[in-house]
């Protein structure tokens, strides 16, 4: 499966050609610290790129989780609500925010790739 990055420090997982999984990176939540809140989008909410779709918070402080591409929420994930922590032990895989489905796939298709985000975050 394809993963793609954001500059907000989100991931985006292709999971078919219409639907996606988003998170935030391993960077985002090594800078956030221990997280304790999450607020999720609401399913079936429409989201333009770059539009607020939730809120993580931490100990250290309050972030944004921006929609990477536009697309309409699907699901997000009760246990990570239940669980805030999960986006620190497992933020690529069991602490991912919400699925999408896509609504314009040019937009995934120009997000970084693995190594251009590695570069990225490493001076940002």
């Amino acid at each position: 499966m394809t993963m793609k990055y954001t500059q907000d420090h989100e991931w985006v997982q292709l999971e078919d050609h219409e639907a996606a999984v988003v998170g935030i990176t391993l960077h985002a939540q090594d800078a956030l610290g221990d997280v304790v809140f999450v607020d999720l989008p609401e399913v079936g909410k429409s989201y333009a790129k770059g539009e607020v779709a939730g809120v993580v918070e931490s100990v250290k402080a309050a972030a944004d989780v921006y929609m990477p591409i536009a697309g309409e929420v699907t699901e997000v994930n009760e246990a990570l609500r239940a669980d805030p922590s999960l986006a620190n032990s497992d933020p690529l895989g069991n602490g991912w925010f919400f699925k999408i489905l896509i609504k314009d796939m040019a937009q995934f298709d120009v997000l970084m790739d693995e190594p251009d985000y590695a570069r990225f975050a490493k001076d940002n």
